[in-house]
């Protein structure tokens, strides 16, 4: 369902994942441990599309989705919900993720 192949992502100068790969077959429940700077919110964001690998494929049910803008991967059900700022602190988990899967219809919310 969710393949990762090789891929490698920069910020700016600095290189934070180098050659990473996974594969996550349908119905897999995944956890993703690492010490504070692994590269685990940088792969996150990498696969909902909020950074760009600059190596590598992100492939989801077969077709290539790295580099694809965000709100085109939230269309596919793939989303990043930041727990760690809390962004809507007074709702419950299943209240932020419900709104993290409401996608805008109107013109204001299409960004090229």
């Amino acid at each position: 369902m969710l393949k990762i192949e090789d891929i490698n992502v920069y910020y700016g100068n600095i290189q934070s994942l180098k050659g990473v790969s996974m594969e996550i077959n349908e119905g897999e429940i995944v956890t993703l441990i690492g010490a504070n700077g692994a590269g685990k919110s940088t792969l996150l964001k990498t696969i909902s599309g909020l950074l760009k690998p600059k190596q590598g494929k992100v492939l989801f049910e077969g077709d290539s989705i790295g580099g694809k803008a965000a709100q085109a991967i939230v269309k596919l059900g793939i989303s990043h919900v930041p727990e760690g700022r809390r962004v809507f602190a007074n709702m419950t988990v299943a209240e932020n993720l419900e709104l993290g899967a409401y996608l805008r219809k109107d013109k204001a919310g299409i960004h090229k």
